[in-house]
């Protein structure tokens, strides 16, 4: 099948399965006319239900306490139509939280490429020295992101340093383990060659290594950036401040699920985007033998 026809055909079935996924979205949130909700709650239940924006004392209630879609698209419109206006801490547009979330995110993960690429290629390049940091690469490597974070905030005493500190740690296993292993693949032939033809080590490195390292090395930044994007969430969610992580939990404070849902969604979309990302730089390094 031409690759054309068969994106066209993924995309039509992409969008079938939208439209179905909505439409069974709108039935279970679908209003119920000329039912009491309030028959057998407590008062104190009545009340808590009239706080959520809907009251069961009413003939018609919903299904569920979901919003509608047509809910979550008047919510994405108000949000997405004034993304950049700032009414003070806990009040700012969500262009802002995301740009706050991204900066730490690039930060974190800018600082750990510093570290584990030349890091990796050093371990990819030595068998001695693979042996002697596998250890301390083993052990660390399972620790949750997240339960560094009290030791960041002990020692740093900064939350928004800390979350760079918790993206870096998180960032940095896969992309030293993907350049040490890219690194060690290279095949002998073209080493032997460099090495016939005398060719320096930083120049080895430079031409010959790393272009045949690169589509490993991109696939570890690429496993780096998706568990940065998740980690930052979380960690946003503990330390609060700024960032989309820190919006989900404000909102979800303020019982507002609509604003909630829209973050979900959105913190979705911007992640497949980083993804796609990377993925088309790992295609421009990618060669055919």
């Amino acid at each position: 099948m031409p690759k054309k026809a068969l994106s066209f055909k993924a995309a039509l079935v992409s969008l079938l399965m939208f439209l179905l996924l909505v439409g069974v979205w709108q039935l279970a949130t679908a209003p119920i006319t000329g039912v009491s909700a309030a028959t057998g709650m407590t008062a104190e239940q009545i009340e808590y239900q009239k706080m959520l924006g809907k009251d069961p004392t009413q003939g018609q209630v919903k299904s569920s306490g979901f919003p509608t879609p047509a809910e979550m698209g008047a919510t994405a419109w108000k949000h997405l139509s004034n993304p950049f206006y700032d009414n003070g801490p806990n009040d700012k547009g969500i262009a802002i939280q995301l740009a706050y979330s991204l900066a730490r995110v690039g930060l974190g993960f800018a600082l750990a490429c510093l570290v584990a690429v030349p890091l990796g290629f050093v371990i990819g390049m030595s068998p001695l020295l693979h042996k002697a940091f596998d250890p301390f690469i083993q052990v660390l490597k399972p620790i949750s992101p997240l339960a560094w974070m009290p030791l960041a905030l002990y020692t740093i005493k900064d939350s928004s340093v800390s979350g760079i500190f918790v993206i870096f740690i998180c960032s940095v296993w896969p992309m030293l383990l993907n350049t040490a292993f890219g690194v060690a693949s290279v095949k002998r032939e073209w080493l032997n060659v460099a090495s016939t033809l005398e060719v320096k080590p930083l120049r080895r490195a430079f031409r010959v290594i790393l272009p045949a390292a690169a589509p490993t090395i991109l696939t570890g930044m690429r496993i780096s950036m998706s568990i940065a994007w998740l980690v930052i969430v979380a960690a946003e969610m503990l330390v609060g401040g700024t960032g989309i992580g820190y919006f989900v939990w404000n909102e979800w404070n303020n019982l507002s699920l609509t604003n909630v849902i829209f973050a979900i969604l959105l913190i979705g979309v911007v992640g497949m985007l980083l993804d796609q990302a990377f993925a088309g730089l790992q295609r421009k390094v990618t060669y055919v033998e």
